[in-house]
C-alpha cells in the first residue's frame, strides 16, 4: 500500500489506475487494502475543481467532456475523467468505450480518463465514484469531469459528489422543454445547448431564450447563484472557453458566499450516508440466516405461494434480530 499510495501520489497514470481497481473490487480482501490506501491519500485530496456533467444520450456529453478537457490541458491543468457507462439488465456487462470516443483527450500525458460501470448504481453514476475522484484529486489532478450515464432523471446522487453541475441539452428534438425534467434542472447550476453549429445557431439561440424564461420560475441549485444558460459547439469547439470561464465564475462566487464549503461538507455526509447503506446492506445478506431464508423465500414468491411484501416482511423481520450486529462480516 505504501508503493501504492507513493505512486499515486507521483501522478503516475498507471498507480491511479491501479488504485481505482482496487477500490472497485468487492472482494473484502481488497476492501480491506482499499480503505487503508483511502486512509493515506485522505489528506492530500480535495483540491480539485469537481464538475459533473449530465444529459440525455445523444446529447454529446462525451464530446463535450473532451473539448473542455483539451482545453484545460491547454492552459496547463491535469484534468481526470471519471466516464461512467451504463451496465446491461441482462448481462451486466458495460461497453466502457469513453477512452475511444475521447481519443485525443487520452493521448494526452496530462490527462487521466477512467471508465466505469454503473453496475446498477442509481443517479448514473458507479458505486466507488467518491472514492474515485478522492484518488484522482491526490494524484495532482486541477479539475475532475465527472461524466453520467446521461439518463435524464435521478442525477441526485451525482449531483452530492461534485461542486458544478452542468446539464446538456440539444435541439432539434421537438420542444426543448418538453424533455427537461424539472427535478434534474433544479440540480443544474448551468444549462448548455450544445451542437450550436451550423444551421442549427438560430434554433439553439432560440431555445436558449426560452430555457432561460423558465428558469426564473425555480430555485437556483447553489444558494446565491442563479442558473446560466449557454450555447456551445463541442465538435467545432466554439463557447468551451466561455463555459469554463462560467465555471471559473461560479468558483469565485461560491467561495465567496461561503456555499463552497458548504456543498464540500454536504458531500462528506452524502458520503457517509452511502457507506452506511452499502454496510448495513453488506452485513445484512452476509448473516447465515439471510442466506438461509432468503431463497426459500425467492422459490415461494417465483411459485405463487407467498405474495412479495408478506416475502420482504419475513426477511426484513431478521433485521429485528441479531441477523444485523455492528461491524459484522463474513
Amino acid at each position: 500500500m505504501d508503493e501504492l499510495a507513493a505512486g499515486v501520489l507521483a501522478g503516475e497514470r498507471v498507480a491511479l489506475a491501479q488504485a481505482i481497481t482496487l477500490v472497485e473490487s468487492s472482494t473484502e480482501s481488497h476492501r480491506q487494502a482499499a480503505s487503508a490506501l483511502l486512509q493515506k491519500l485522505r489528506p492530500h485530496g480535495g483540491n480539485a475543481i469537481r464538475v459533473g456533467i449530465t444529459g440525455v444520450p445523444g446529447a454529446g456529453k462525451s464530446t463535450l467532456v473532451e473539448a473542455l478537457g483539451l482545453h484545460l490541458v491547454g492552459q496547463g491543468k491535469r484534468v481526470a475523467v471519471l466516464a461512467i457507462d451504463p451496465s446491461s439488465s441482462k448481462s451486466g456487462g458495460s461497453i466502457l468505450g469513453d477512452k475511444t470516443r475521447m481519443s485525443s483527450l487520452a493521448r494526452n500525458a496530462q490527462a487521466f480518463i477512467r471508465p466505469s460501470p454503473s453496475a446498477g448504481t442509481p443517479g448514473g453514476v458507479a458505486s466507488k465514484t467518491r472514492e474515485s475522484i478522492l484518488l484522482c484529486e491526490a494524484a495532482g489532478h486541477d479539475v475532475v469531469l465527472l461524466e453520467t450515464v446521461g439518463t435524464g432523471q435521478g442525477e441526485i446522487t451525482a449531483r452530492s459528489m461534485v461542486d458544478f453541475f452542468l446539464l446538456l441539452l440539444i435541439t432539434g428534438a421537438g420542444d426543448s422543454l418538453q424533455g427537461m425534467k424539472k427535478g434534474v434542472v433544479e440540480l443544474a447550476d448551468a444549462i448548455a445547448i450544445n451542437k450550436a453549429d451550423g444551421r442549427n445557431q438560430a434554433a439553439a439561440r432560440a431555445a436558449r431564450t426560452e430555457i432561460e424564461r423558465a428558469l426564473r420560475f425555480l430555485a437556483p441549485s447553489t444558494s446565491g447563484w442563479r442558473q446560466q444558460v449557454v450555447t456551445c459547439s463541442a465538435l467545432e469547439g466554439h463557447g468551451i472557453a466561455d463555459l469554463w470561464g462560467l465555471i471559473q465564475n461560479f468558483r469565485k462566487e461560491a467561495l465567496a458566499s461561503g456555499a463552497w464549503h458548504r456543498t464540500r461538507r454536504e458531500q462528506r455526509l452524502a458520503w457517509l450516508h452511502a457507506l452506511l447503506e452499502e454496510g448495513i446492506r453488506h452485513a445484512y445478506f452476509a448473516q447465515p440466516q439471510v442466506k438461509a431464508l432468503l431463497p426459500a423465500c425467492e422459490q415461494a414468491v417465483l411459485a405463487g405461494e407467498m405474495n412479495v411484501s408478506d416475502a420482504a416482511r419475513k426477511l426484513l423481520a431478521l433485521a429485528g434480530s441479531d441477523a444485523i450486529r455492528p461491524g459484522a462480516r463474513t
